[in-house]
């Protein structure tokens, strides 16, 4: 896109019409990604029994396998969000995505079905920094916590419709085709799959056509065109991928600090894995293998701490990367506290989420004796209204507290993330499904409420420029340990226990205290980092 189509494009009225029909857009890129991302949780049962594989291996696709290719590809094409057009971007990735959906309809086996999560992982890698990125230039400042309630809102539809899609597609396909004769011999989950995939591909070519918004006008700080974003992007990968990380070091001349801090990290990382592996191989009687790669052959609980080792190294190698390359975006992205405690807090909490969202449905079904259509057909309905309810609560209420209280934003955080413990232990110990959906019900109001502040406050502390590598380094953070962890937890602590679900989900909740200390330490750190931001990064080099 031409420099002037860009500013011609940008001309539009700051939450105007073009802006709302945006918001849509983006809005069901979201729900599209969750709704791929999710369809695993309903169809768990269905593909267990065919492909013969345990809890801790369903925990293991649904988190480190997706997790991590989506944690990795987020920081290079978050950058390439901060310097391309964000709506070109959005709409390549949700093709991509589509279509690796859509091959998960044709698995029969576990290396399949992994190849298909991590294809979802990389496709869906951008959506979240291109997409808050592109809003945040589209809406007044004072709104974002209404923009940001919008896309958990799109979340909240996705998991829904996940739920009530693949039950309804995967129960009904196996009825229709109970004696035989079904297309390609496909199986109900399988269709389910495909079936999933579809909308994506439409929804590309609508966000192909929309115009790109000016980078910075909402904050009246102009970004400076990015001469080449794709080789800062591909310098981005190359920077936190292991063993080209060093090559990286070397043609920066990182100091021998740098080298020493990255060698130890690995060693340690290395170390803690093959330790993490044998000791949870030893908590079941069986560890069937999950991979063969040649003549090697990896349980679920090696693939599962080499993907989480490999995420930590990750994690090291890039924020060493952008301190060689950007010194003043590793100055508030990495040193700020309050990003610090945000990104802690987001990250602990998400793994409580994903550890809920995973095995929520699997257990109504188990523990209910249900199927996975009703199931579904009731349970996505809740978690989509509530969903909705919750944001529309909780954005324009942060954005009311933000403008009275310093902090005020968090405190809505604090109230859903100091609440919701509690609810949990009525939701699984509920003796009935009735009871189960009512306490899910408030459970999921609560719940739902912390997510706005959190991405609005993430926008808040970082300059324009940097939106997009910030939501990536979340996105890094949150899967590599939300994901990465809490879906397999509860996987291979069900196999220990006898598959008792709610107690697995709930042995979970031991990190809820130390949330709520880290969101109190937030809530008074962060109006001073506001207000020092543009010093901290100019202090860094920052040409502002």
């Amino acid at each position: 896109m031409a420099a002037k189509d860009v500013e011609n494009a940008g001309a539009t009225k700051l939450g105007g019409r073009a802006a709302w029909y945006a918001l849509f857009l983006v809005t069901l890129t979201t729900a599209m990604s969750m709704v791929d991302r999710q369809i695993l949780a309903i169809l768990a049962p269905q593909i267990k029994a065919d492909l013969n594989i345990g809890d801790a291996e369903m925990g293991v696709l649904y988190g480190a396998v997706f997790g991590l290719f989506y944690s990795v590809f987020s920081l290079p094409l978050g950058r390439l969000a901060d310097g391309w057009v964000r709506t070109r971007l959005l709409s390549i990735s949700i093709f991509g995505w589509s279509i690796m959906t859509g091959l998960a309809g044709f698995a029969n086996g576990f290396g399949m079905l992994a190849l298909s999560r991590l294809g979802v992982g990389i496709g869906e890698a951008s959506s979240q920094p291109a997409g808050m990125s592109l809003l945040s230039d589209l809406f007044p400042k004072s709104q974002r916590g209404t923009i940001t309630a919008a896309m958990s809102i799109a979340v909240a539809l996705g998991v829904g419709g996940a739920l009530m899609l693949g039950g309804a597609v995967a129960d009904g396909w196996d009825g229709a085709y109970a004696n035989g004769g079904a297309p390609l011999g496909l199986k109900g989950w399988q269709a389910a799959f495909l079936v999933a995939a579809a909308p994506g591909i439409v929804l590309s070519l609508l966000l192909l056509r929309l115009p790109e918004p000016v980078r910075g006008a909402a904050d009246g700080v102009l970004a400076k065109p990015d001469p080449a974003p794709f080789r800062a992007s591909f310098d981005t990968l190359i920077g936190m991928l292991p063993g080209f990380a060093w090559l990286e070091f070397v043609r920066r001349k990182a100091t021998p600090k740098l080298w020493a801090i990255n060698i130890t990290a690995a060693v340690v990382i290395i170390t803690l894995s093959i330790f993490m592996t044998q000791w949870t191989n030893g908590l079941r009687p069986v560890n069937p293998v999950a991979l063969r790669l040649g003549a090697l052959e990896l349980t679920g609980n090696a693939l599962q701490w080499a993907i989480t080792g490999v995420g930590a190294y990750i994690v090291i190698c890039w924020m060493q990367s952008l301190y060689l390359r950007d010194k003043p975006a590793f100055a508030v992205i990495v040193k700020q506290p309050s990003l610090a405690l945000l990104i802690g807090i987001a990250s602990l909490q998400s793994v409580l989420n994903y550890g809920v969202m995973s095995w929520a449905a699997v257990y109504g079904i188990q523990h209910f004796n249900r199927s996975a259509a009703e199931i579904g057909a009731t349970f996505g309905p809740i978690i989509t209204v509530l969903g909705i309810i919750g944001p529309l609560i909780a954005g324009p209420v942060s954005d009311w507290a933000h403008q009275r209280i310093k902090g005020g934003r968090i405190y809505v955080t604090l109230l859903a993330l100091g609440v919701s413990p509690f609810l949990a232990i009525g939701v699984f110990n509920a003796q009935t499904l009735g009871g189960y959906y009512a306490w899910f019900v408030i459970y999921s109001l609560v719940l739902t409420m912390w997510l706005p502040p959190v991405y609005a406050s993430l926008i808040d502390l970082v300059l324009p420029r940097m939106r997009g590598m910030v939501m990536s380094y979340y996105i890094l953070m949150m899967t590599i340990t939300g994901m990465g962890l809490g879906p397999y937890a509860v996987g291979m602590m069900s196999d220990i226990n006898g598959g008792n679900l709610g107690e697995a989900i709930l042995t979970l909740y031991w990190v809820a205290p130390i949330i709520v200390v880290l969101i109190v330490l937030l809530i008074r750190r962060m109006p001073k980092d506001e207000v020092i931001l543009l010093e901290r990064a100019k202090a860094a080099g920052e040409p502002v």
